[in-house]
């Protein structure tokens, strides 16, 4: 598949996961059913927030357009409220158990996606201007400060010690997403980010709220410890692998389906995978890359530089390996959290569902 400017959409080459998705699992449909169990109390809980804030978190999720009138936005994948209905069922409670858990996760998620935005300078997501964009940075604040402490207090209004655990386990997720985006900011003044340090900074930014996901929905429907800790192993790894297919969207996405710029990564300096692993290659591209990057930090013209330029650059990190090394980092996190699974008792349909979610992250184009 290519995109619009001919640059050739990232998937996972040959023999991928969507090569032995479980039959039957209906992808689609568990996707709807999180939406359709979560998007009712989600809504309710930004009701609940202090006018101009409801209103700007109403735009925000692609319930009304800039102008306050009702849309049909484009909400997301919706994988995360998915997988905390699963983890719900893996401890044997009904999905619905899991529900106050998927609206606090998303609340968290976007939450982060508000201040991302604006730290980042992005000024398109899901096809339409950013929050920052249309209401002012100041809005974008603080509504993500607001979804962040709605989020708590979803999970704490339940009243139950399993609520208690959920909470703690979530909150020590966001204080990692935290650190991962403090991470992330801090490698784009940096000549040189050692692949560890890259992974580390995903499985922060990425991982770890992904892995509460899946975890979150088990402590609600009274899993033990154990149990929540392995399907968060789980989570964690697919929020790699999620992370890694991001990064190559990041550089060689098809902007009709990403919603953002092209080479958008490589505009704001992004250390990702696809880079880090370019630049620790070695090779004469590698090394060219390397030279590029490090004038680049240093240009007063960055903001100005031309599609090919940018797109230069994307063929060294290409030419130097970074982007079949990011496939193959996705495909090997995947494989480690299918693994995961194993430490579970579960019914099979349940496991194939889990697997099959994973697969559906491994091979998304957007």
């Amino acid at each position: 598949m290519t995109g619009t400017r001919g640059e050739t959409v990232p998937t996972v080459p040959s023999a991928n996961p969507a090569d032995h998705t479980p039959t039957g699992v209906d992808i689609e449909a568990l996707l709807e059913r999180g939406r359709t169990l979560s998007t009712p109390v989600l809504r309710a809980a930004v009701d609940r927030l202090a006018s101009p804030m409801n209103t700007v978190a109403a735009y925000h999720f692609g319930w009304i357009d800039a102008q306050g009138r009702p849309a049909d936005g484009d909400g997301g994948k919706a994988v995360r409220p998915a997988l905390a209905l699963l983890s719900a069922e893996v401890a044997g409670a009904r999905p619905e158990a899991g529900v106050p858990g998927a609206v606090a996760v998303e609340l968290v998620h976007n939450f982060s996606l508000l201040h991302d935005d604006l730290m980042d300078g992005d000024e398109q997501r899901r096809h339409r201007d950013t929050v920052w964009k249309v209401h002012g940075p100041a809005q974008a604040i603080l509504v993500g400060d607001a979804l962040f402490a709605l989020a708590n207090e979803i999970l704490l209004e339940l009243g139950t010690v399993e609520a208690g655990r959920a909470t703690r386990r979530l909150t020590a997720a966001t204080r990692r997403l935290i650190d991962g985006q403090a991470q992330d900011i801090s490698y784009e003044h940096r000549e040189r980010v050692t692949v560890e340090e890259c992974l580390e900074m995903e499985g922060n930014k990425t991982g770890a709220l992904l892995a509460c996901a899946v975890s979150i929905g088990a402590v609600l429907g009274g899993a033990d410890d154990r149990t929540a800790d392995t399907l968060e192993a789980y989570g964690y790894h697919l929020g790699l692998a999620f992370q890694a297919i991001d990064d190559l969207l990041g550089i060689w996405g098809d902007p009709v389906s990403t919603g953002k710029q092209t080479w958008s990564d490589l505009r704001q300096r992004k250390k990702s995978l696809p880079v880090v692993a370019a630049l620790a290659a070695g090779g004469p591209a590698s090394e060219r890359l390397g030279e590029l990057l490090a004038a680049d930090a240093k240009s007063t013209e960055f903001d100005t530089f031309s599609e090919a330029e940018f797109a230069a650059r994307a063929a060294l990190i290409e030419e130097a390996g970074g982007r079949e090394w990011t496939a193959a980092e996705a495909r090997r996190q995947h494989a480690v959290a299918i693994a995961a699974l194993d430490g579970i008792e579960m019914p099979a349909a349940l496991r194939e569902q889990l697997v099959a979610l994973a697969d559906f992250v491994v091979v998304r184009k957007k």
